[in-house]
């Protein structure tokens, strides 16, 4: 019998699918709501909507129907235009959104077909008639250059260029600091330090130093004073905090500050004064802090210094060594140090999810050239891990004296979620023990640990990923699971991002006394909205990146119709079989193009299994696939299986 279903409807945000169904996530309950494409009633992509439970039906999830449109979501759509004789419509690029827009022959703006335009809604539609809008932006023709990558940017709605009044500002700031910007710091120029970066990078916001004292490490993190200039509540401040972050695009970087100041006054340059917020640790011969200090201070890097070259050091190259002398010695201790705090980490039980990430090469015209895993190396591991002990040890000091502050914060794992995990690695001959409803980071670094090697290692790393809650800003100390760390804050990335630019002033605020009540009032009220915004922009950051990627492996792969690549089960749904390849691209196995017999889906599983033959295609099974499409709008690529070897 169906349960009795709740009376009161509830309130959330719509997600919609491009076959017409979605689901409605609210905050704070785990599991998204249901509606069948009967149900959506005009509902659109990202809409705030009312909803009323259906009743409960055991084992099913749960499913509702929409009663009323609190809000609309989305003002502006990007997508393709196409003209009819007096009107035209533009095809949406975003899939989650299904319905074309019409536009007035007088609202196109002069764009013809193929034009990628952005669309300003003016009426939303109903049920029987399409919604409308006119067009406010020509952002190219879909075949030119960086038009791809561009539709995306503004799909996300990023704010690329930056307003006058911002630019003036940033370009009242000087280019170099003067004697009053030095005084009451602590001066830390004659001190020997390096930044490590890529080769590309222009915005150097970290430099590390290192010396021993007796058997101690005494490690120093300088971290870009970007506070020193950006002033709370100035033009350049709100829209900081409007951007709440850098994005990485394949193509462009779109920064939060100017680059004025990114790659000038506030970037580390070597053999130039600088203002940095300093954490300096002294670390005994277990890898705990005993001792640090906080400070304001002058600095002056020794030399530029990049990962391909640090890890030539690390490997012993006699001509690198023999170029760097000076530092090699201090680069070795860097590295012993360095694996010090990853096994003290190790052993609280931080959960490493060493999973590549794409690095897509463009040539001159944006086209990509090769595609392949992001490679890590000693030299980046040294740098995470004196980034990871500086951001605990700033955000245990500012938490033992109660400060108002923005903290990064990982909630511990839904327990169904952990329980769905559990049950499915049991299928591959590993467990997870756990304790009650609940697990100990300890228990997921033991499981990736027994899976390096295997050819399960990347998909059931994954699976555990996605199994964790997402990390996000907040002002409460909750800890972070994925660290196993009590204390965790975002410190190292002031240009880069806000959060980290917010607790400089408040630490800044607080080594010149001025932390005082009526401060503390102010931050205790500005402060839940800013962690809220900085998580809303790192999430749509991420995805603007991911689709970013995704777009240029289906341009890449486009290439490579007919030829055939081997690749390992990453996913298994029931419209077919995800493959990934080496060189990190998935495309898709539809269910009707697997032969030989007609397969059914195992949810528990995850496995599609032959009615009549039995045979088995399941997660991390390694399969040979022929390239037979890509669809640039949706970013997807088809595959089909080359003579399986099911079992």
């Amino acid at each position: 019998m169906p349960k009795k279903g709740t009376e009161e409807p509830v309130t959330g945000v719509f997600t919609g699918h491009a076959k017409g169904f979605g689901f409605v996530t609210m905050e704070g309950m785990e599991e998204d709501i249901y509606i069948g494409e009967e149900d959506v009633h005009g509902a659109l992509h990202q809409d705030t909507v009312q909803v009323r439970l259906k009743p409960l039906r055991d084992g099913k999830r749960r499913e509702g129907t929409i009663i009323k449109i609190l809000s609309r979501g989305m003002l502006r759509l990007v997508g393709i235009y196409e003209e009819s004789k007096n009107y035209g419509f533009v095809v949406p690029d975003n899939g989650r959104y299904t319905r074309d827009i019409f536009v007035p022959k007088e609202h196109s703006a002069g764009a013809v077909n193929g034009h990628k335009v952005v669309v300003l809604l003016t009426d939303y539609g109903t049920d029987q008639k399409n919604p409308e809008g006119k067009i406010v932006e020509i952002l190219g023709h879909v075949s030119d250059p960086g038009t791809d990558v561009l539709s995306i940017v503004k799909g996300y709605d990023l704010p690329v260029e930056f307003p006058e009044k911002v630019m003036n500002q940033a370009g009242r700031v000087p280019d170099q600091i003067s004697e009053a910007d030095m005084q009451g710091r602590m001066d830390l120029r004659p001190v020997q330090m390096v930044t490590i970066d890529g080769e590309d990078a222009k915005d150097l916001d970290d430099a590390v130093s290192l010396h021993m004292e007796d058997d101690a490490y005494v490690l120093g993190v300088h971290i870009a004073d970007v506070a020193n200039y950006v002033q709370e509540r100035s033009a350049m401040d709100r829209e900081a905090l409007k951007r709440g972050t850098s994005v990485y695009l394949v193509d462009r970087v779109i920064p939060m500050l100017p680059r004025r100041l990114s790659n000038g006054i506030c970037s580390l340059n070597a053999g130039e004064d600088r203002l940095a917020l300093s954490c300096i640790m002294t670390i005994d011969s277990r890898g705990n802090v005993v001792d640090h200090v906080i400070a304001e201070s002058v600095i002056r890097v020794d030399r530029r210094m990049t990962y391909t070259g640090v890890q030539k050091i690390l490997d012993q190259d006699e001509e690198e060594t023999g170029r760097y002398k000076e530092l090699a010695p201090m680069l070795l201790r860097m590295q012993k140090l360095a694996v010090l705090l990853r096994e003290k980490r190790r052993r609280r039980g931080s959960v490493d999810f060493d999973l590549p990430e794409t690095k897509v090469v463009l040539d001159e015209e944006g086209h990509p050239a090769e595609i392949r895993p992001y490679e890590r190396n000693e030299a980046t591991r040294i740098i995470e891990d004196f980034m990871l002990i500086a951001n605990e040890t700033v955000a245990e000091d500012c938490c033992w004296q109660e400060m108002p502050f923005v903290y990064r914060t990982h909630d511990k794992p839904d327990p169904d979620r952990m329980k769905k995990l559990s049950a499915f690695i049991n299928n591959f001959g590993y467990s997870i023990r756990l304790k009650g409803d609940e697990v100990h980071p300890k228990e997921l670094q033991k499981l990736l640990t027994k899976l390096e090697g295997t050819p399960e290692e990347m998909l059931l790393g994954r699976l555990s990923l996605r199994s964790m809650k997402q990390a996000k800003y907040t002002t409460e100390c909750s800890g972070h699971f994925g660290l196993a760390a009590k204390y965790y804050c975002h410190f190292t990335s002031p240009i880069r991002r806000y959060p980290d630019l917010q607790i400089h002033r408040i630490i800044k605020d607080a080594l010149r006394g001025r932390l005082q009540e009526k401060k503390i009032l102010h931050y205790q009220s500005i402060l839940p909205e800013v962690a809220e915004q900085s998580s809303e922009r790192e999430r749509k950051a991420a995805e603007a990146e991911r689709e970013t990627i995704r777009l240029k492996k289906a341009e890449y792969m486009s290439a490579h119709l007919g030829e055939e690549f081997e690749g390992v089960i990453s996913g298994v749904t029931p419209w077919g079989l995800y493959v990934e390849l080496p060189s990190t691209v998935e495309g898709l196995v539809h269910a009707a193009s697997l032969q030989g017999d007609y397969f059914e889906y195992h949810e528990s599983a995850y496995e599609m299994v032959g009615a009549h033959t039995g045979k088995t295609w399941r997660l991390g099974q390694t399969v040979r696939i022929r390239v037979t499409g890509t669809d640039l709008m949706a970013r997807t690529v088809d595959f089909e299986l080359v003579e399986p070897q099911g079992e």
